[in-house]
């Protein structure tokens, strides 16, 4: 058995996830809905052997809100766009099941990986804000039990179109004239809860088999949809303990299913500051820290409290309980968690959600960025990171310019792409093609 191999994917996030990255004196907020913009991160992104860009996506935003959430482009869009750009590195966007159609939602991502010579990825997730679903003519989410339902019917019907074609149904026989073999198109026939869908799709089958599925949830609903169905699985993890806690639950999981654990990616969100020394790194950090306002803060950590309201609490004083609610709720399990261990106020504790979202954050020179990331993988805390870095482009620059260097020459990460498809990049096999009819429900 080889070394164990490190996979870094790059979350794009508008001017940076840091939420006062936009005021920094070296960033172009400007730029951040240009296509330009998007387009030299990617290549940036891809010159370091990235395996993957990832886009997130909401369809509600208020005053308050994130500042690279008040002007985003639909995912997709922006993809096939940076598709044209760049050549291996992956394409992976966000596209909730809440509010979309199988069909619809099967359809673009099958278009982007035929688009893209097959780099597409479908982070799969359920919607957690409330305020979702008054742009869909509905007064309320669906409760969170209920949305994983139908998550999981959405998508066996989405797996189930991406079948409709054999892997050799087009055969484009132009001396006999047969463009396909009518046996080998296949219908789904699929009648369940929510949805009622015939098929078969009208695109020939992905380049590398499927799209790479991703799922991003850390509750009991969210690791068991993952684990029956996901390559890859996002998490935010605060330390390497409960981090290799998850990593083995997960993979466990995914066995008791009768998968192949090695083929699901757990890749945990990490912030990084890279600096000449930590204390360099730090300061990076701090410069930023200085720029939140306790507006922004304090509403930033409702959302990620599942969007209980903690402006009428002092800022300075502790975490007040918080109840149960319909939103995020590993996210909110995790915060809670951390301010009663770190006993932090309110004031420290959004500053730690601004700076990484809710999750770790890294600061050292790039040798030590390396140790830590390193000793993650070889604990088996995790099979690679979700890059959640502070502020465009000079967080991607000095990452890709002086870590991956470092990751290089210890042999745990590509010197340069062996593959085409982001499947290849990860290392995982072409899915087997199975009979899309489903059973009804």
């Amino acid at each position: 058995m080889g070394v164990k191999q490190l996979h870094l994917g790059l979350f794009l996030m508008g001017s940076g996830h840091h939420i006062a990255s936009w005021r920094h004196p070296d960033v172009d907020s400007n730029q951040v809905t240009t296509f330009n913009y998007f387009a030299e991160i990617a290549k940036k992104a891809e010159a370091g052997k990235l395996d993957m860009l990832f886009l997130s996506d909401g369809l509600s935003f208020h005053e308050l809100s994130h500042p690279a959430e008040l002007s985003r482009f639909e995912p997709i869009s922006l993809l096939s766009a940076l598709a044209v750009v760049t050549k291996r590195i992956g394409l992976a966007s966000t596209v909730t099941t809440t509010y979309n159609e199988p069909f619809h939602v099967a359809r673009k991502f099958l278009s982007l990986d035929h688009l893209s010579g097959g780099r597409a990825g479908w982070n799969v997730v359920t919607s957690y804000y409330e305020s979702e679903a008054k742009n869909f003519s509905k007064s309320e989410h669906l409760a969170h039990h209920d949305r994983y339902i139908r998550a999981k019917e959405f998508l066996d019907i989405v797996n189930g179109l991406w079948d409709s074609w054999e892997p050799d149904a087009l055969v484009r026989n132009k001396e006999e004239g047969v463009y396909f073999e009518k046996e080998k198109l296949h219908r789904i026939h699929h009648t369940g809860t929510y949805f009622s869908v015939e098929g078969p799709l009208n695109i020939a089958r992905s380049p590398q088999g499927k799209p790479v599925i991703i799922q991003a949830g850390s509750s009991d609903a969210g690791v068991d949809l993952a684990a029956k169905s996901a390559d890859i699985i996002f998490t935010a993890q605060d330390n390497l303990a409960d981090a290799k806690a998850f990593y083995q639950r997960v993979k466990d999981k995914v066995q008791a299913y009768g998968r192949n654990p090695e083929h699901v990616k757990i890749m945990p969100g990490v912030s990084v500051y890279v600096g000449s020394t930590r204390e360099e790194a730090v300061e990076k950090y701090e410069q930023l820290q200085q720029l939140i306002t306790p507006e922004v803060g304090q509403n930033l950590l409702s959302e990620y409290l599942g969007g209980y309201d903690i402006s009428p609490y002092d800022v300075d004083g502790p975490l007040p309980e918080i109840p149960e609610t319909n939103g995020n709720k590993s996210r909110r399990a995790l915060l809670i968690k951390l301010a009663e261990e770190k006993q932090l106020t309110i004031r420290e504790l959004y500053q730690y959600v601004a700076g990484s979202r809710g999750h770790r954050l890294i600061f050292g020179t790039a040798e030590e960025i390396a140790d830590d990331l390193e000793n993650w993988l070889q604990e088996d805390g995790a099979d690679g990171f979700n890059l959640m870095l502070p502020s465009f482009p000079n967080s991607l620059d000095d990452f890709v310019d002086q870590v991956i260097p470092v990751l290089q020459e210890r042999g745990i990460y590509r010197k340069d792409y062996t593959g085409s498809t982001l499947r290849a990049h990860l290392g995982l096999p072409e899915p087997v093609y199975k009979s899309p009819i489903l059973n009804n429900q």
